[in-house]
This record gives C-alpha cells, sequence and structure tokens, in this order.
C-alpha cells in the first residue's frame, strides 16, 4: 500500500483548493468593490473643502487689499476673480472644481460651493464677513453642508 501512494503522480488540484481559492479571491473582489465607492467620494468631499477654503482665502486676500471691504462680483470657473468697486485691488482663488461658485444662502448640492456675502456661518449678517458654505456627500444621506468665513 505504501508502494502504490509513493508510485501515484499529483496531476492538478483537488476540488476543495480550487473552492478555496475562488472564495478568498471573492472575498478581495467584495472588499474593494465596496471600497472603491468610497474612496470616490472622500476625494470629492476634500476637493470640495479644498475648493470652499482656496475661495474663502481668495475673498480674505481681497479684504486685506481694500481695506476689509467685501467684493462686489465673484466670476470664473477654475481661477476665480474677485473684484469690487471700482480702483478696488482684485484677488484670484484657483479652484480645483469644474463648477463656478456661486452666490447664494445655503449649498444644496452635493459639491458646490456657494458664497454669502455680508454674513456669517451662523446666519447673522456681519458687513464684513463672507461666508462660503460647500455640501459633501454623506454615505448615511443627511445633511452634509459645512461653511468656513472669510
Amino acid at each position: 500500500m505504501l508502494n502504490k501512494l509513493k508510485n501515484r503522480k499529483q496531476e492538478g488540484f483537488t476540488i476543495i483548493e480550487v473552492l478555496i481559492v475562488l472564495a478568498i479571491a471573492g472575498l478581495i473582489i467584495l472588499i474593494v468593490l465596496l471600497a472603491v465607492p468610497a474612496l470616490q467620494r472622500n476625494g470629492r468631499n476634500t476637493a470640495t473643502k479644498n475648493d470652499a477654503s482656496s475661495l474663502a482665502g481668495g475673498i480674505g486676500e481681497y479684504k486685506s487689499n481694500n481695506d476689509g471691504g467685501n467684493p462686489t462680483t465673484i466670476t470664473g470657473t477654475g481661477t476665480v476673480t474677485i473684484s469690487g468697486a471700482a480702483g478696488s485691488i482684485s484677488a484670484t482663488a484657483k479652484l480645483q472644481g469644474s463648477v463656478a461658485p456661486v452666490s447664494g444662502t445655503v449649498a444644496t448640492a452635493a459639491n458646490t460651493v456657494v458664497y454669502h456675502l455680508g454674513f456669517k456661518c451662523d446666519g447673522s449678517a456681519s458687513p464684513r464677513s463672507t461666508a462660503v458654505f460647500y455640501w459633501t456627500e454623506q454615505a448615511s444621506g443627511g445633511n452634509g453642508q459645512k461653511c468656513v468665513e472669510a
């Protein structure tokens, strides 16, 4: 009997070995498929947050160049021009997103940047403040609005 085991050649994998490898590969694919959307969402959220911070920084630069006065117009996509009354010094901010920032009171759509001249993040009026709202995607739904003051 021992001779039979020694002479027998092993010609491939058993069905159990193949099933174990397939199960492990399936688990790895499942983990990757579950992680990719979260990574994409986090990337978009980070870009939106950076855009809001850049816009707030540009508004802050405009204010420091113009004795604390708020700008009157913010235009552009990519490189945003922040300008005011005639004779004021303009400022620029570089945004990663392809959507131009808009004027309004709140951000209502994911990955948007909205500025509100003359207001603070808490909604109170302040002539020398600017609230920059941005909306991020939430994994569980819910309110993803955040704010940066300039």
